[in-house]
């Protein structure tokens, strides 16, 4: 502007200055946004390619098991696990479900509830002990048929953009919609197949995603049904109706529930306590209740019964 003033630059060189000068700052900002770009996917590619060329620590075992032929019995034999092979979160833990009945499973937060389907279908392996199902070490069997053999249905629910049907028919691909409405009514789930789903069930209440997730699970119609507090968004009347469907005299499928809420698995026909990783107890409601120990304490304390009492663990 200065050399314009004085005559020595014409007006129309300093006209172009000007207009070139942001234009050439964005061309650098750009060039240092591409490298910038650059840096970072070469970065990602290369922990993709890590991924990759990884091989998994669980690889599956010869046998087969044709999940229509698997009968449900499921059976953990002295079963230690910890994440962390200094700290155990499961130690000796033994049990026994035969063909069509039902387990239920309670205990403190972080007694080793959920690590116990984790071993199930096999995410890990057991320290010491066995997992078997219908009579043979899962390790033994192929991968998919373990995990064909188990619906799961954990405590954090998957699901997918788009709608009702498209979640459900996960679990069967090749399903009719005659049999998504079948399960969906079991599910207490009273919905078009066309409702919305929208990015991990944001359109949905919790209650909601967690009917979609047991539809799913239900549709699949495997041996063993594990639902590690499936029904915990539900109010009591919905949860009844969904447990009773579950509970069909007519199925076959044994089924494995984890919950808090004690009145979940009250009708199961076994229920084991865990407490800081072992059983404590066991048996039905009315046995355990006679037993005055955690589990009564437990009961009093959702009841409402807690007046003067305090709570008792095996700590």
């Amino acid at each position: 502007a200065l050399l314009a003033a004085k005559g020595k630059l014409e007006h129309s060189q300093l006209n172009q200055v000007i207009f070139l000068f942001p234009q050439l700052l964005a061309s650098i900002a750009g060039a240092e946004r591409l490298t910038r770009m650059f840096h970072t996917s070469t970065a990602a590619a290369i922990r993709i390619a890590e991924v990759l060329d990884a091989r998994p620590s669980i690889r599956g075992g010869p046998r087969h098991l044709r999940a229509a032929e698997a009968k449900g019995e499921i059976v953990f034999d002295d079963v230690s696990f910890g994440y962390d092979p200094h700290v155990p979160v499961l130690d000796g833990v033994s049990f026994h479900v035969k063909p069509g009945q039902t387990l239920g499973i309670v205990g403190p937060t972080g007694s080793g509830k959920s690590t116990l389907l984790r071993l199930l279908v096999r995410f890990y392996d057991p320290t010491d002990g066995r997992v078997l199902i219908d009579g043979i070490d899962i390790r033994q069997l192929r991968l998919r048929d373990v995990r064909a053999a188990v619906s799961l249905v954990g405590q954090d629910v998957h699901l997918f953009r788009g709608n009702i049907r498209d979640n459900v028919i996960y679990g069967k691909p090749h399903a009719t919609d005659d049999e998504i409405v079948r399960v969906m009514h079991d599910a207490v789930l009273n919905m078009p197949l066309n409702t919305p789903v929208g990015e991990r069930g944001k359109r949905l209440s919790g209650g909601e995603r967690q009917r979609v997730a047991i539809a799913r699970a239900l549709l699949k119609t495997a041996p063993v049904l594990a639902l590690d507090e499936a029904t915990s968004h539900l109010d009591n009347e919905t949860e009844a109706l969904v447990r009773r469907s579950i509970r069909k005299p007519k199925s076959k499928r044994s089924v494995i529930m984890i919950a808090h809420r004690l009145a979940t698995v009250r009708q199961a026909d076994h229920i084991i306590v865990l407490d800081q990783g072992r059983i404590v107890e066991e048996g039905k409601h009315r046995e355990l209740l006679a037993m005055k120990g955690l589990y009564a304490t437990m009961w009093k304390l959702q009841s409402g019964d807690d007046a003067g009492l305090e709570l008792r663990t095996t700590r």
